[in-house]
């Protein structure tokens, strides 16, 4: 009878082993962990176990081992900390953390004068200034960053990227709050709309909705760009560049920490390549990348401006007599509706570069088309050093341009109550 007792003796939670508990403890976010601090002491004693806290530090707020033994805080306590400070970001922190951390890791040994313009983190109490003095709800993932670096001294060349054309020059900085906020409009075309970016050179900023209005979603941010036969100034279409901050901050990052974003003369490129977009012919390879200008584009009129580099390179494995000089260009360009433009002259920009084994040549040219997409293919025609009277062509491989999204404003016509968005694509010049 004793022994069948003991068996039937009820299970309590004081007196299950402590390792199997823990484990369980392991898959619980830390709102629950937090919780059960106030279910039992055993289940208080066991949630304070510290390495249960490790997870979570490194999952919510990228800590370290190292950021670890320099405060010389156990895990709970720099969690608890951290929340304290930042806690209402805590969906968006580590996203956006990483994206800060990956960005100057990657620029400090080849932009160090980009990464030393960054300001320091604004504190709570700024960020709820610049709300009081605008009217308006921040979103989080702006304070958020915001908390981590209060954007960028106005110097030159600026964080958010570099273009560059024999007759044109822009380059973006990152505002700080204070001076977003001096920016916030209130007029009609651009309601609710704070600056993220500024580029002294053209003027040229990219703005986040704080508020939904005409026809804007909020948090989204995009490049203005007034209607050039709209009598009403409030007739501004959209640019969109990302559907909120997180989006669009993270996506930069990652065309620049990839090399996607090529570093010329410490400046921050916005070109895009596309690996398909590759022709080599015998020793010699032609590759191209794109981007688009919205601060000389326009939906209405329809003028769509994208600017190209092209690299030609020559292999090093190339014999010496493969040397030769580029003579002339032949271009076939292609619009959306499939209307075709065919282009041929002397040489590229003016010049006739020679090529020889190991040499790379770079050269920027910029073209228009009157729809949303378009591409361009063609050849570039040389002749070898050593025998002058051979010819021969080199492919240009074909490449494509596409403007982003855009958003018709709805004061364009003073009837039309709902805005249009179209997003273009290449299937109609496939």
């Amino acid at each position: 009878m004793a022994a069948m007792e003991t068996e039937t003796a009820p299970l309590t939670l004081e007196s299950l082993p402590t390792d199997p508990l823990l484990l369980i403890l392991s898959f619980l976010d830390y709102r629950d962990l937090i919780n059960c601090c106030y279910v039992s002491r055993r289940l208080s004693q066991l949630s304070s176990h510290d390495p249960l806290w490790r997870r979570h530090c490194k999952k919510y707020w990228l800590i370290s081992e190292e950021e670890k033994t320099q405060k010389n805080q156990c895990w709970k306590s720099l969690f608890i900390d951290t929340y304290s400070d930042v806690g209402r970001y805590i969906d968006h922190y580590a996203a956006i953390k990483k994206a800060w951390d990956d960005l100057k890791k990657y620029l400090e040994p080849r932009c160090p004068r980009m990464v030393l313009s960054l300001k320091e983190g604004a504190r709570e109490e700024d960020l709820d200034a610049v709300e009081a003095q605008i009217g308006c709800k921040l979103p989080d993932d702006y304070r958020c960053s915001y908390r981590i670096h209060n954007g960028q001294k106005l110097v030159v060349p600026g964080l958010l990227g570099s273009m560059a054309l024999s007759n044109h020059y822009r380059s973006e900085d990152l505002l700080d709050v204070d001076t977003a906020a001096g920016g916030f409009q209130q007029r009609q075309g651009l309601k609710y709309c704070l600056p993220l970016t500024f580029c002294i050179h053209t003027g040229l900023s990219q703005y986040i909705a704080v508020e939904a209005a005409e026809g804007r979603n909020k948090n989204e941010v995009f490049y203005q760009c007034p209607d050039q036969m709209a009598r009403n100034p409030a007739a501004i279409d959209m640019f969109i560049i990302g559907a909120t901050f997180t989006d669009w901050f993270t996506s930069y990052v990652k065309n620049v920490v990839s090399g996607g974003f090529p570093i010329i003369r410490d400046q921050i490129f916005r070109y895009v390549h596309d690996p398909e977009c590759v022709a080599t012919t015998g020793d010699i390879t032609v590759s191209v990348s794109t981007s688009f200008l919205p601060e000389l584009s326009s939906v209405h009129p329809p003028h769509y401006f994208f600017t190209y580099r092209i690299r030609i390179e020559m292999s090093k494995d190339a014999l010496p007599e493969k040397a030769c000089q580029l003579d002339s260009r032949y271009w076939r360009i292609t619009n959306a509706k499939g209307d075709v433009e065919e282009v041929q002259g002397p040489g590229v920009v003016g010049e006739f570069p020679i090529i020889s084994p190991g040499r790379v040549y770079e050269y920027t040219s910029c073209t228009t088309f009157s729809t949303t997409s378009g591409y361009m293919e063609g050849y570039y025609t040389f002749h070898f050093l050593y025998f002058k009277d051979k010819i021969f062509n080199v492919a240009i491989p074909r490449f494509h341009m596409a403007c982003p999204t855009f958003r018709v404003s709805i004061a364009r016509l003073g009837y039309l109550m709902t805005s249009v968005t179209v997003t273009p694509t290449l299937e109609t010049i496939t």
